[in-house]
């Protein structure tokens, strides 16, 4: 379920890979991603998702296209670095 301004998605290969799920924790200011069930797989925290500051930092953090921060607010446009 996206938020009211933003929604993320990330490739399923990135949420099932335990390395870069602890990645995108980490490097996330706002805490939109969490590690945990089998094997460390991604979540996604959805009442953080309308706290992003856009920084991009998940974006850098991932192999190029495979997380996406959709502005729900600006007709679906999709923050890039």
């Amino acid at each position: 379920m996206p938020g009211t301004f933003i929604d993320v998605d990330v490739d399923p290969a990135v949420a099932s890979d335990p390395a870069l799920a602890a990645k995108l924790t980490e490097v996330c200011p706002v805490d939109i991603y969490a590690t945990g069930g089998e094997g460390g797989t991604l979540s996604i925290n959805e009442g953080n998702l309308d706290e992003c500051v856009l920084c991009g930092l998940c974006i850098d953090a991932a192999p190029a296209g495979t997380v996406r921060v959709v502005k729900l607010y600006d007709e679906g446009a999709v923050l890039s670095s």
